[in-house]
Parts: structure tokens; C-alpha cells; sequence
């Protein structure tokens, strides 16, 4: 860190709202700060986007504290913010045992549980975001670019910008599949290479912070929000994931469709089923729910498919020669607004139930499930309400997340399902535009 003239780490943890909250200390800090910890409240658990507070049965009020460890193995110094370090925190009690409410810890849990089984997963999250010029919030992004979707026009116009960013991930340590112009206006996606879920979900947010960054010092601010203007594409946070085996991929080289072994058959058939109650964890704003529509690739219906964007849970067998490594699946119906280490850990919750009860997947989808005959295909919840119903009656998610971290984000969703009920599109977008 010195070498790098590091004066100061922010230490992060992301709440329930999907929010990244932070505590900071002084270089000279830090091994203190790893030994016993920085103070942290417990009501950050049922804190809301807009940082209103909330209360659950067993989570919230202004009494007591936690300690935010930062995790060292995963320190680095941050190449767009020159004299700062970053790491992500986990959170303890003061009398040192894992505070139940800790959703990196969680996903911790879930990972030690695939372990548990022999088995190993590979996660990856995409990001997205709409770049925009500095302004005063709560004002609509005006974009530095109006080039076509997918087109050289807007990698032309922010070449230098697009640059910084993967030159600042880069320097970060990261592997940068592509970066690319997205479908709405001022929209792009980076991807990042593979790793265990846990460390992809922190680099999801490190990614983040990295594009927010580079963003700001090119005069620019950026969106995560699931949905940046009413009735447009908005900002999808998909999760890819697949499984293993003592080194071997079990999306591939099996005798289920599109060479699926049992195992891996059985997992995705657990977080296809779960997916209406996983919406909870992987698209935590009502904003969500706008962007969650037909025909905008946002995987709206509850079906799976092979390299089908309409689907819920996409197949994805990668290119003949490397399908061994690559085999995945995507989870195209979580957004940007989630709480990575609750979707990672979520998913692998429902994933490991699927293939406990040796479940097996429905008949593929092939086409647009909005053109299918009505109710041929499941419709995933158009809004918080379904969502949250369908959360409450899960055993599995219940389970595994403990109840105080479980009761947590219900209240958290329930807060801000009422907070937004009666809000248009429009207001919606608007009040949440800027949170993420």
C-alpha cells in the first residue's frame, strides 16, 4: 500500500437496499482496523435507497454496534482514485461471532455449502450503467453520446473515457472479457472474467466503484439504476454462474439437454423454480419491475433456453472447442440494484436444494414467450408485491439465510414497496435514478 502511496481504504459492505455503505480509514489505521474491526450500526441492515429507515422483528433501532473487518487478501489500491485503497468488509458482533444479518458472510455460507458437496462454482456478473453529463440531481441524464445502439459511433465519442475504465481495471487486478456500447442511450457493459461467487460479487462492486471513478474524473456521472428513463431498456445486473466438479464443468460433457450432467440439471432446475422468490434478492428496487418487461431482453418469463434473452435462465454452451470451460448459465432477470452477495448466495441456496431433490429441468423454450399462447409460459412478478409473497412462502431461502437476516430484507422490500406504491413510472425512475 505504501509502494502505491495509499493514505487512506475504504472499507464496504452493501445493505439490503443494494446500496454500498462504507467506513474509511487512514492507511496507518488499517492494522488496527483488521485486528478489532471499525464500528458499524446495525440499523444499516433495514436502511432503504433513499436512506429512510426502516425496522424488522429482530433487526433495527439505534441501540447496539458491529465491527467491519476489511478483507486483506482482497485489498487493492484503486488506480482512479489516486492515494486510496479498497477492500470489503465483513461484519461481527463486538464479542467477535459473525453478525447474522451479514450478506457477504451469507454468501460465504452458500459457497461452504456447494464445498460441502465436492462441489465449486464459477460466477460472474455483468455490468451495466448509463453515463451522463455532471449535473445537479434530480434531473434527467443528459448523454454525452446519441450514437446508435451496439454502434462505433459512441465507443468513437468516449474512446478516452472507455480507455481510463479498462485501463483502471486493469491496473486493479481484473480481467476484462469486453466492454461495449449497450442498447439505450448513453448505456454500456463491461464483463469481467469468472471466479468463486463470493469474489465475484466483490468485484461486481469494485467494478462499480471503478466506473463511477473513472466517470467522475472525465466529468461524467453514471447510473446503475435498473431503469434510467421511463419506458426504456434499463440497467440489468446478470448473473452468470456454473458448476464443478473436482476440475471438470458439469454444464458440459453430460446426457441432459445441451450436455447437462444430472448435477448440473438439478441445480438450474432449483433456480429456475426459485426465481420468483429470488427476484427478492436479484432485483431489489421497485424500479426493478420496470425494467422487468417482455421483449427487452430482461428475462421477464419463468423458462429456460439455450441462448434464448427472452428466458429467465439462459443456456449458454460458448463456442465448439471451448465449451468444457465455458458452459454457463445466465440469470438474465436480476438488475443492478441487487445486493450481489444476495443473488450469488441466493441463487446457490436454490441451486443446491434442486439438486439435493434430483429435480430436472421443464421442456426448453425456444422462441419469444411473449408470443406463446397465454399461460403456456409462467410469467415472472410484474411487480414487488408477488415477489415478496413468493419470498415469505420459501423455505429454502428462509433457511438459508437465518431469519434476522431473512426478516431484514423483507422489511427493507416491504418498506419500499409501500413507499412507491402509488408513484407513476415516471416519479419512480426519478427518485431512484441517482440512488444506484
Amino acid at each position: 500500500m505504501r509502494t502505491e502511496a495509499v493514505e487512506a481504504v475504504a472499507v464496504t459492505w452493501v445493505d439490503n437496499a443494494g446500496i454500498t455503505r462504507v467506513k474509511a480509514v487512514p492507511l496507518h489505521g488499517l492494522v488496527h482496523a483488521a485486528q478489532w474491526g471499525v464500528g458499524t450500526a446495525p440499523c444499516f441492515d433495514v436502511f432503504l435507497a433513499d436512506d429512510a429507515i426502516t425496522t424488522s422483528p429482530i433487526i433495527g433501532g439505534p441501540t447496539g454496534d458491529l465491527r467491519l473487518y476489511p478483507d486483506l487478501d482482497r485489498i487493492v489500491p484503486l488506480a482512479a482514485q489516486p492515494g486510496w485503497a479498497w477492500a470489503p468488509g465483513d461484519r461481527y458482533t463486538q464479542a467477535g461471532a459473525p453478525h447474522p444479518g451479514c450478506q457477504r458472510l451469507f454468501a460465504r455460507g452458500a459457497e461452504a455449502a456447494a464445498a460441502a458437496r465436492g462441489l465449486s462454482l464459477k460466477a460472474g456478473i455483468e455490468v451495466e450503467w448509463t453515463v451522463a453529463l455532471a449535473g445537479a440531481p434530480p434531473e434527467e441524464p443528459r448523454y454525452p453520446t446519441h450514437g446508435p445502439a451496439y454502434g462505433m459511433h459512441r465507443l468513437i465519442d468516449l474512446s478516452d473515457y472507455l480507455r481510463d475504465v479498462l485501463r483502471a481495471l486493469g491496473r486493479q487486478g481484473l480481467s476484462v472479457l469486453q466492454i461495449h456500447p449497450e442498447y439505450a442511450p448513453g448505456q454500456f457493459e463491461v464483463s469481467v472474467a469468472p471466479e468463486g461467487p463470493v469474489a465475484a460479487a466483490d468485484t461486481s462492486v469494485l467494478v462499480r466503484h471503478t466506473v463511477r471513478a473513472v466517470s467522475a474524473r472525465h466529468g461524467l456521472r453514471v447510473s446503475f439504476a435498473p431503469v434510467v428513463e421511463a419506458g426504456s431498456v434499463g440497467n440489468g445486473g446478470h448473473l452468470h454462474v456454473s458448476l464443478w466438479r473436482e476440475g471438470r464443468n458439469l454444464g458440459h460433457g453430460g446426457p441432459g439437454p445441451h450436455g447437462l450432467t444430472a448435477e448440473a440439471e438439478g441445480f438450474l432446475a432449483g433456480v429456475l423454480d426459485a426465481l420468483p422468490e429470488l427476484l427478492v434478492l436479484g432485483c431489489s428496487s421497485p424500479a426493478g419491475y420496470l425494467r422487468l418487461v417482455p421483449q427487452h431482453w430482461a428475462g421477464a418469463y419463468q423458462c429456460w433456453g439455450l441462448e434464448n434473452r427472452e428466458a429467465a435462465l439462459r443456456l449458454v454452451t460458448g463456442s465448439t472447442g471451448e465449451r468444457a470451460a465455458a458452459a454457463n448459465a445466465e440469470v438474465k432477470c436480476f438488475d443492478a440494484s441487487a445486493n450481489p452477495y444476495l443473488a450469488v448466495g441466493g441463487v446457490i441456496a436454490a441451486g443446491l436444494a434442486g439438486l439435493d431433490q434430483r429435480r430436472a429441468l421443464p421442456p426448453e423454450f425456444t422462441g419469444d414467450p411473449a408470443a406463446a399462447e397465454p399461460g403456456t409460459v409462467p410469467r415472472l412478478p410484474a411487480g414487488p408485491a408477488e415477489a415478496i409473497a413468493a419470498y415469505e412462502r420459501s423455505a429454502v431461502l428462509c433457511e438459508a439465510l437465518g431469519e434476522p437476516l431473512h426478516q431484514a430484507v423483507l422489511a427493507v422490500r416491504r418498506a419500499e414497496e409501500e413507499q412507491y406504491a402509488a408513484a407513476t413510472p415516471e416519479e419512480l425512475v426519478a427518485a431512484t435514478r441517482w440512488r444506484y
